[in-house]
């Protein structure tokens, strides 16, 4: 019987002797903490710079009438993260290897150039949004881009995989701030949960305009880098076909917290432009920001909470 591996989590760690079945709630959890992480980071990573662009141009744009395709991709993210998963605690390899293994060289290394490139053409887009918010803040955006690089750059490279997992798992947690955001502008409810759930498409708008932002949304939630991403994390956390269904449910965790930004970002930025000359009328997320700022539900919530 090949020894178990240590399992050291943000949250927890799985011990190599501790091979003990998990009986009792208070075990799950445990085990459930130190094993998140994988699925929740790879998840919440997707709601990117780019993505909260695309969330709020639709919002902007369109009200909340496009909501329903947030929803029609949470089977799509489950089954494509679920068979990386799967692959990667049987095989215990990375994805890359496994094309390489499967279909041949010139299929493995265009998998891995084109992986090469769309993370390179993200990575701009995350310094576009550092740079705005940077504008926003009235900080001079060239060292912000630096410091926001720096602090990726040591974190990913202490060689420390609690400590990157923790800080990972922490931007995860601040992504949340959103909700509040979300309550202060008082989005229409009943109309966002009819979106989200009945599909549509805005009356009068281009055809042509709303299914390119459609494919934006699909594009920029459901992602090749994500496939490579958590097939090597639960690799290199050590995660086994014994924590499997464990970290199915982290998965779906992670799953929850994407949606809940996107479809925040979305309604929020539909309530504050509604009614007002910016409605229909995207600049960039920047401006949304802004918009958002000077919304007088907004400005009144920040008012009560520093006093």
């Amino acid at each position: 019987m090949i020894a178990q591996a240590e399992i050291t989590g943000a949250l927890g760690t799985i011990a190599r002797d501790d091979v003990a079945p998990r009986r009792g709630r208070l075990a799950h959890w445990r085990t459930f903490l130190a094993i998140l992480g994988p699925g929740l980071i790879v998840m919440v990573g997707d709601n990117d710079a780019g993505a909260f662009g695309t969330y709020a141009q639709a919002g902007q744009n369109y009200g909340t009438t496009l909501l329903w395709t947030l929803m029609l991709l949470v089977p799509v993210l489950y089954v494509n993260q679920e068979m990386v998963l799967r692959l990667g605690v049987v095989s215990g390899v990375g994805h890359a290897r496994l094309i390489l293994e499967r279909f041949g060289k010139f299929w493995g290394a265009f998998s891995v150039i084109d992986l090469f490139v769309l993370n390179a053409l993200t990575i701009v887009t995350e310094f576009i949004g550092i740079g705005l918010a940077a504008d926003y803040l009235g900080l001079p955006k060239v060292s912000a881009v630096a410091i926001g690089a720096a602090v990726v750059m040591v974190m990913a490279s202490t060689g420390n995989f609690r400590r990157f997992e923790r800080f990972s798992v922490a931007l995860c947690v601040v992504s949340l701030l959103l909700v509040p955001v979300f309550v202060a502008v008082h989005p229409p409810l009943a109309q966002s949960v009819h979106d989200l759930l009945v599909p549509g498409l805005p009356k009068g708008a281009d055809l042509s305009t709303v299914m390119l932002l459609i494919v934006a949304i699909i594009g920029t939630t459901v992602a090749p880098w994500q496939l490579f991403f958590q097939q090597s994390y639960i690799i290199d956390k050590n995660i086994t076909t014994r924590f499997l269904n464990y970290e199915r449910a982290d998965l779906a965790v992670g799953i929850v917290f994407v949606m809940i930004g996107a479809i925040a970002l979305m309604a929020l930025a539909a309530a504050t432009f509604a009614g007002h000359a910016e409605f229909g009328n995207f600049a960039d997320a920047g401006a949304v920001a802004a918009g958002i700022g000077n919304t007088p539900a907004t400005c009144r919530a920040c008012s009560s909470r520093s006093r």
